[in-house]
């Protein structure tokens, strides 16, 4: 698992690179394409900040309300809830986070017409009707 802290830092180190490696030229081509440099090399960090923020390799907030609702779920029932409802946004971070950890995705058609995807022991169920980041309580199929 890559930290947080080399992806950053591994992405300030190649964009200070660059701008170090970069040879100038005279007059005002020297400025204007070390302003262009310049302007990459951040946007590129920039980029590369917003990943690490996502729900990539780490901490996803999306899948921490998930194991959250499995752990109220045990607590009560000592097993993991058969399903849980969620909005796009989280049914996406879930299969998001299975791409980035490479991860086997295993998505299912419910017999009510509905996609589902199983994290852990649990399959998440898409609910579109539902606000985008909603996030149901875990049920049995029972």
């Amino acid at each position: 698992m890559i930290a947080r802290r080399k992806i950053v830092g591994g992405s300030l180190l190649t964009a200070v690179a660059a701008l170090l490696m970069a040879r100038p030229a005279t007059g005002a081509e020297q400025s204007s394409q070390g302003d262009e440099k310049v302007a990459d090399a951040i946007d590129e960090l920039r980029r590369e900040f917003v990943k690490a923020q996502d729900c990539g390799v780490g901490p996803c907030p999306a899948i921490a309300n998930i194991r959250m609702q499995q752990n109220i779920f045990l607590k009560a029932n000592q097993k993991f809830p058969d399903f849980i409802d969620a909005g796009f946004e989280v049914w996406e971070a879930v299969y998001d986070w299975h791409v980035r950890n490479h991860q086997p995705i295993a998505t299912t058609r419910l017999p009510d017409g509905r996609h589902g995807i199983v994290f852990m022991f649990t399959t998440v169920v898409l609910r579109p009707e539902n606000t985008p980041n909603y996030l149901g309580l875990g049920y049995d199929a029972r």
